[in-house]
């Protein structure tokens, strides 16, 4: 396939699946085995669009993000507090993600994982909409600690390739009582430092491939953050309002079908 079209629909595959509950890694992984490219080589690309889809949370939310910067720097309760919760909920995945390296990259080259990971979270978003019972909406910084802190810990499930980062994250939050929209907000929210800390260790293990000719070249990554960039903004703008409405469940039906789609197809090949 060219590399300029595997870009862009590498670019939108990010864009439309990094902050809805179906695993960005996971339908990049299977994109590999479905596309045939080199996964190696494009390696440092798939580190790239994460950052496009970063950069459009910042852009969404740059309000928000503003505030509590300014609320941080005067010592102000609501922004500290708002840090404070991000980063509660940071750690726990950052401790063990560095602990755990090792074994992660084992499973992200295991398509069979991610397979059958889509299909067992796709089952479980149906069980906690189910059973949760969920308050009103409230900001990320009047969260309590141990809120914060639980939906941090459901964030290391999503080492697990094909178990969703912000699917994770936002069923944790809704398995503790937290509303919907507050639970897609924090799940954005914590994206940022998360991926960032993510793409800075893939940077340090394969930033050499941006100037050995060993990855793509820097067209296709421009190519593949700028889509990845813009369709991740219009998914943010439409997935809260749309989750507000409808709950998640048509997420779990998708991860369902497309993990027995997936389970067949490895089986089969």
């Amino acid at each position: 396939m060219d590399t300029t079209l595997t870009a862009i629909l590498l670019g939108i595959v990010e864009g439309l699946t990094e902050f809805v509950p179906v695993s960005s890694t996971g339908h990049l992984i299977l994109a590999t085995e479905l596309f045939g490219y080199d996964a190696k080589q494009w390696a440092m690309f798939n580190v790239v669009i994460q950052l496009g889809a970063i950069l459009a949370v910042v852009v969404q939310y740059w309000g928000t993000f503003w505030r509590a910067g300014m609320g941080v720097l005067r010592l102000e309760a609501q922004g500290l507090a708002f840090l404070r919760n991000i980063l509660l909920a940071f750690l726990p995945s950052a401790v063990l993600g560095l602990a755990l390296k090792d074994y992660i990259d084992i499973m992200l080259g295991s398509p069979s994982v991610v397979a059958w990971a889509l299909i067992a979270g796709g089952i479980a978003i149906l069980a906690i909409e189910k059973v949760a019972k969920t308050g009103d909406y409230v900001e990320v910084a009047d969260l309590p600690m141990r809120q914060a802190l639980g939906v941090g810990l459901a964030q290391c499930c999503a080492m697990i390739p094909g178990v969703s980062r912000s699917g994770a994250t936002i069923m944790g939050a809704l398995a503790m009582g937290i509303n919907r929209k507050t639970a897609a907000e924090f799940s954005f929210f914590l994206a940022v430092p998360t991926m960032i800390g993510a793409s800075t260790l893939e940077l340090l293990d394969k930033g050499h491939q941006l100037t050995s000719g060993e990855g793509v070249g820097w067209s296709e990554l421009g190519i593949g953050f700028t889509v990845s960039f813009f369709v991740a903004l219009a998914v943010i703008r439409a997935f809260v309002a749309y989750v507000s409405r409808s709950g998640f469940a048509p997420f779990a039906w998708y991860r369902i079908v497309l993990g027995i789609f997936a389970v067949g197809w490895l089986t089969l090949r």
